[in-house]
């Protein structure tokens, strides 16, 4: 019985461990972008034509759920971002054309410290046609 509960304490001290991954300056600078819409504007050299070159917007909580690229002629590339409510590590990216459809999904795992461990790349069709897989290497001195 007390291994029992040895052990079913350590699970839950390392499942809170993993809710803490979000560090107190990234917290900070989510609060600065909570409902947040920033537009980036350009002009031709003339000043005589303005076009919006990004869009990019943040949730109630400051994260990014998405941005958009523009030239002059409309919208090029779009990103969605959805977030894991637990670690608010982001989940699944969708990235869209520039008939805004569907290009590609990524899925993201993350290792025990909060880093990516692997993303996962699927067609529009679902289907799984490349893994990328992270490694961080260290420089001792």
């Amino acid at each position: 019985m007390k291994k029992l509960l040895l052990i079913a304490l350590a699970i839950f001290f390392a499942q809170g461990l993993a809710a803490q991954t979000v560090s107190p300056e990234t917290l900070a600078k989510r609060a600065k972008r909570k409902n947040l819409t920033v537009k980036e504007w350009n002009t031709d050299s003339s000043k005589k034509s303005r076009w919006l070159d990004h869009l990019t917007v943040y949730d109630e909580a400051g994260r990014k759920i998405e941005e958009i690229e523009y030239n002059q002629f409309g919208q090029t590339r779009r990103e969605t971002c959805e977030y894991d409510p637990v670690t608010e590590k982001v989940i699944k990216e969708v990235i869209y054309d520039d008939r805004n459809k569907v290009e590609r999904i990524r899925k993201y795992e993350y290792n025990s410290d909060g880093t990516k461990h692997k993303q996962y790349n699927y067609l529009p069709s679902g289907k799984l046609y490349s893994i990328k897989v992270f490694e961080y290497i260290f420089d001792e001195n």
